[in-house]
């Protein structure tokens, strides 16, 4: 997200949609469909085997498969599953059915299987087909309640097949939810015009939305892409399109929330960000789970890396609030995991989703409000704890999900780093007694380790975090625009803030060798004090030396008095220099600060929660809109 561009009011308005008319509750079909089979992926980066594995010759189309002679698939794939034990047990289907048309050359062989929380598998149900027509096996959800998933499995004996139109089903329940997507973008138009053609593309996950909110915050603007002006009529009356002030993530997210809640108070949205890789298959997944579950539940799709498409960011997120951690994996849940080798056979409960793509429920919003206006960042984390302070879990669907920017690829010495620092603190203070001294102790010691790494813009924008966190709930009466102005700005003033291009870096390439870490130290808290030290004395290394991303620890970098050090994103190096009066100045800026701050907490901490009924207030959001 970059900085705000300048909207008029006149903009502003001439954007605004007209009144929505959302839909009532739909009447239910006779069987609801929970999920598709799919044979290849939305796009040619997609890896097909994340859909079905085929041992033979097929043709895929994205509905369809063909098998040749004697060929055998099996749809236990990412994609291909059903996720029986989240299913089991968190909705009404006690029973389902999936349902399959097959041309059959000669003979085709179909199975069930399932699999257990170990892994094993076992079969359901089968059926030898000999003639064409549509073929429907059974299962009970009776058995998968730690663990445990679905999957078909063909085999063409003698003759071709061509399998079409497969459906998981159960008994649907009376009305249907209305459904409305809300996408949050800024300055990403082609991305946003791409996603937005991705949900056109799909007649039957258009037919199931009931509008589309397309929250503009940028200078470029969507509505000038070629692809969404050729796309838009495809919506008829669902697409809306709303510019307003940039007041990121939260504000844009919170936008979609407002109409959709105004518009139609029965209404779930599924908030998407602007620059995945859309699977709409998973907006049909997620919302047929929302229409299954016992009570109103959070749905949320997992997230895939783009970069990286096959393998899985996590299975499903915590907190650690009194050490100011969100990103915690659940315990059993997979990480960082080609989903090509390895599936989630375990069930794992989530703490929150992040809004990459995640429903709402609409008795949320009416219990719990807004989000909080932190411009973003910790924003999703926040109403995903404050929604289960109300008795509203957060499921994170397996075998639904999207793909996102790979996160281990945005460097950490960021101007978001503001954000996260000031926003840690806000929700932490929100939903957890924070211990003052701990708080100060973990925080003192990051910055130290900053400073050991020769991170200085890092120290200086994490101590901006902290110092507009003790301004209490004043801090966020813009919803971020100076903020985001001061965090940017303000890092300039640190030359290894910048990145530069590797070749042409201010550095003779033939003083420069590689530098790599030997590992971890077994005494972190010895190690930072004595690389401190050297730090602090000069008794470094002159450098320079280039030290890989991998190798950018700290206490690697402690050692020496210049590095160039390689950006997370691959695309050019940053250069750190031992600064000791720099060093010095943010190191006594630290003790005040964390002074002031483990003094304050408790105090603080009573005015976030006090000012949280204003701050996630209608009125509140309207003021911010300009509404």
């Amino acid at each position: 997200m970059d900085q705000a561009g300048a909207v008029t009011e006149t903009d502003r308005r001439s954007a605004d949609p007209a009144p929505a008319t959302l839909r009532a509750d739909h009447d239910a079909p006779e069987r609801l469909v929970l999920q598709r089979g799919l044979f290849a992926g939305p796009a040619p980066k997609i890896s097909d085997d994340l859909y079905a594995v085929a041992d033979g010759k097929v043709t895929r189309e994205r509905l369809s498969l063909r098998l040749a002679v004697d060929t055998s698939v099996h749809t236990n794939t990412y994609f291909g599953r059903f996720a029986a034990a989240y299913w089991q047990r968190w909705t009404t289907v006690t029973e389902l059915e999936v349902a399959m048309t097959l041309e059959v050359g000669k003979r085709v062989k179909v199975r069930l299987a399932a699999s257990d929380i170990a892994g094993h598998r076992r079969v359901i149900d089968t059926a030898d087909v000999r003639a064409d027509g549509r073929v429907v096996l059974r299962a009970p959800l009776d058995q998968y309640v730690d663990g445990g998933a679905l999957w078909l499995e063909f085999d063409s004996i003698g003759g071709e097949a061509l399998i079409t139109d497969v459906e998981w089903t159960a008994v649907a329940p009376e009305r249907i939810r209305p459904v409305a997507i809300a996408i949050c973008t800024f300055n990403r138009a082609n991305d946003c015009a791409h996603t937005v053609a991705a949900l056109a593309s799909d007649p039957t996950v258009l037919n199931a939305i009931d509008a589309v909110y397309v929250v503009d915050q940028g200078t470029d603007l969507v509505r000038d892409q070629d692809l969404y002006q050729a796309k838009a009529p495809e919506f008829g009356d669902k697409l809306r399109y709303i510019q307003q002030p940039n007041l990121g993530g939260a504000g844009g997210f919170t936008r979609g929330l407002y109409e959709v809640s105004a518009a139609n108070e029965h209404a779930d949205v599924i908030l998407m960000d602007d620059d995945i890789l859309c699977e709409p298959e998973t907006v049909l997944r997620l919302n047929a789970f929302a229409n299954m579950t016992v009570e109103p539940t959070l749905v949320g799709a997992q997230m895939l890396f783009l970069l990286n498409p096959d393998y899985l960011n996590v299975g499903a997120e915590e907190t650690n609030l009194p050490v100011l951690r969100h990103g915690q994996k659940v315990s059993k849940a997979l990480r960082n995991t080609s989903m090509l080798k390895k599936n989630q056979e375990r069930r794992v409960d989530a703490g929150y989703n992040a809004w990459w793509t995640c429903l709402i429920p609409a008795e949320v919003v009416a219990e719990i409000g807004l989000p909080v206006p932190i411009f973003f960042q910790w924003d999703d984390v926040e109403y995903g704890l404050r929604a289960r302070e109300h008795g509203f879990v957060t499921v994170t669907l397996p075998n639904a999900a999207v793909w996102h920017a790979d996160f281990y690829w945005k460097d950490f010495d960021d101007w978001a780093r503001y954000f996260s620092s000031r926003n840690s603190l806000i929700v932490s203070s929100l939903h957890t007694d924070l211990d003052p001294k701990a708080i100060r102790r973990q925080l003192f010691r990051e910055i130290c380790e900053y400073l050991v790494g020769m991170q200085y813009g890092l120290a200086h924008t994490t101590l901006q975090g902290i110092e507009d966190y003790l301004k209490g709930p004043k801090a966020l009466a813009d919803g971020g625009q100076e903020a985001l102005k001061l965090a940017r700005t303000s890092r300039g003033d640190y030359a290894e803030t910048q990145k530069v291009p590797a070749a042409t870096a201010p550095v003779r390439n033939a003083d420069l060798r590689i530098s790599r870490d030997t590992g971890e130290p077994s005494r972190l808290m010895l190690t930072l004090l004595k690389r401190a030290v050297q730090q602090w004395t000069g008794r470094v290394a002159p450098g320079p030396v280039a030290i890989p991303r991998e190798d950018a620890h700290w206490w690697h970098i402690g050692l020496y008095a210049q590095v160039v050090v390689t950006d997370a994103s691959q695309s050019g190096v940053r250069i750190r220099r031992r600064d000791k009066a720099r060093a010095r100045a943010l190191l006594i800026r630290a003790f005040r600060v964390l002074r002031k701050l483990e003094r304050e907490l408790p105090e603080v901490t009573r005015q976030y929660r006090a000012a949280m009924p204003q701050l996630t207030s209608r009125e509140n959001w309207e003021r911010l809109y300009g509404i």
